[in-house]
């Protein structure tokens, strides 16, 4: 039976006409067609010509506006999409594909907290517990040997112990994974990055959730590939759409946040993780399951990894659910990648940090990380309420354990004035922007209800975003005068 989309998720099929987009081709001397013509496109993008998600004229229609080949045009969306600006997309055409900008990094600055209510990091809680532990290591290191972990400049993949205490950690995760597949990394974007880096190459395909993680974003730019956003329901990718995507060829990977996706919360069930696991495999797709989140459902979730024991990769840490200062992040690889895995994290950042990974170790050891891993799932649960009660309709999805939440945006305001009116207002939160990888996005605004919060002030910050969406926006926007 086929799946339909959540009506609070993503519209995947949004009806959309080509833009009227005519660009002067001036000529230049010794410079081909297809490369003015990939400039043409670059340029527009970047100066707001072309917006994000505009759906491009089709080859033929634009090669016979310009009096070009249709192969000249094809070869210039073919690089503009190379070099992460266009997005072409199975069966419905070619859109301008939203970028990782400096507007997009402006929205999420991590402000004084005396300055604003700042809702648009999502980050874990952080309490006095956190801060009482943080301390006693801290003490504990200095009056301590400190030679077995500050010393060492190998193994590059981890300290043995290290290592170690990781394979404990991602078994109750359910991850069954010898310290010899295992590497140390500086958080779980970092594992991200290595995981990537061992299979694709520039101009692959990896499919991704259609609201994704931005970093996920950021790395097409720097790595090249060409990264297409599948639909998803309440459970994240809808496997229809992965097996259209992968049955079309040239799919490399899928990146996949399957538990509390960011920005979306959605958490896949144990059927969903079966079905996607088994698409993978049926097509030789590889698997980067980015489970930074994961820790903090306590429900026997199957790791997809598991089912793909030579295709999948699988990353967490602790930066979300222990402490966010703990950079330490966990990076499960087939077995045959482990020796390339070591070599790319040496050429990077030649290994994760000792000190941190020494941290790390002792929690897990003597059960502080597990502590504050309960912190985390009763504060997160309470902060959730909170917003349950404060934000009730405007909620478009979110998870109990989850640390943000997906709002709808009223239909008499755009996304970009409330973020502008809770600017105004001291309240800092996150559009759309920064997740949106493919068409359809249907819009949004990512709350976070992480960091040091007291419940009084997350209330008063959440109280000013419900009172901001009920009101009418200005008749002109103020701020672009300014």
């Amino acid at each position: 039976m086929r799946r339909q989309a959540n009506p609070l998720t993503p519209d995947p099929t949004p009806a959309t006409k080509p833009v009227a987009w005519q660009p002067d081709l001036a000529k230049q001397k010794g410079v081909t067609k297809h490369a003015i013509l990939t400039e043409r496109i670059i340029a527009d993008i970047d100066a707001g010509v072309l917006k994000p998600m505009d759906r491009m004229p089709t080859h033929r229609d634009l090669a016979r506006e310009l009096g070009l080949s249709v192969q000249t045009v094809s070869l210039s969306y073919k690089e503009a999409e190379r070099l992460g600006y266009l997005s072409g997309e199975i069966g419905r055409g070619t859109f301008v594909k939203a970028r990782v900008t400096d507007r997009a990094g402006r929205m999420m600055l991590d402000h004084s907290p005396n300055e604003v209510l700042d809702l648009s990091i999502i980050r874990g809680v952080y309490l006095d517990e956190h801060e009482n532990a943080s301390r006693d290591i801290l003490r504990e290191l200095a009056d301590g040997d400190n030679a077995s972990f500050m010393r060492p400049c190998r193994p590059i993949a981890g300290l043995d112990r290290h290592r170690e205490a990781a394979r404990i950690w991602l078994g109750a995760l359910g991850v069954t994974a010898g310290a010899d597949r295992i590497l140390l990394t500086n958080g779980a974007a970092h594992g991200v990055f290595l995981a990537l880096s061992c299979v694709v190459r520039s101009g692959d395909v990896v499919l991704c959730e259609n609201l994704t993680d931005h970093g996920i974003i950021g790395l097409s730019n720097i790595l090249g590939f060409s990264l297409k956003g599948l639909p998803t329901d309440h459970e994240g990718i809808i496997p229809e759409a992965l097996e259209a995507a992968c049955g079309v060829g040239a799919v490399r990977a899928l990146v996949l946040i399957p538990t509390l996706n960011n920005p979306t919360s959605h958490v896949a069930g144990i059927a969903r993780r079966q079905e996607l696991a088994a698409i993978a495999r049926r097509y030789g797709v590889f698997v980067i399951e980015d489970e930074v989140y994961r820790p903090m459902i306590e429900d026997e979730l199957p790791s997809i990894t598991e089912m793909l024991p030579d295709l999948g990769f699988f990353i967490t840490s602790f930066t979300k659910t222990v402490l966010t200062g703990l950079r330490v992040g966990y990076l499960v690889v087939p077995p045959a990648y482990s020796i390339r895995a070591a070599s790319i994290l040496r050429v990077s950042s030649w290994s994760g940090t000792y000190l941190t990974g020494e941290i790390a170790t002792r929690w897990v050891e003597n059960g502080t990380a597990r502590r504050l891993l309960e912190v985390q799932r009763a504060e997160a649960g309470a902060r959730q309420t909170i917003a349950t009660e404060i934000l009730g309709e405007h909620i478009a999805s979110s998870h109990p354990l989850s640390l943000c939440t997906w709002l709808k945006v009223p239909s008499h305001w755009t996304e970009d004035g409330l973020v502008r009116s809770l600017t105004q207002r001291n309240v800092a939160v996150t559009p759309s922007e920064p997740f949106i990888a493919g068409p359809g996005h249907g819009g949004g605004i990512r709350i976070c209800l992480g960091g040091r919060l007291s419940h009084t002030s997350l209330a008063k910050a959440l109280t000013t975003v419900r009172q901001t969406f009920e009101q009418l926006p200005p008749v002109y926007d103020i701020g672009s005068i300014g």
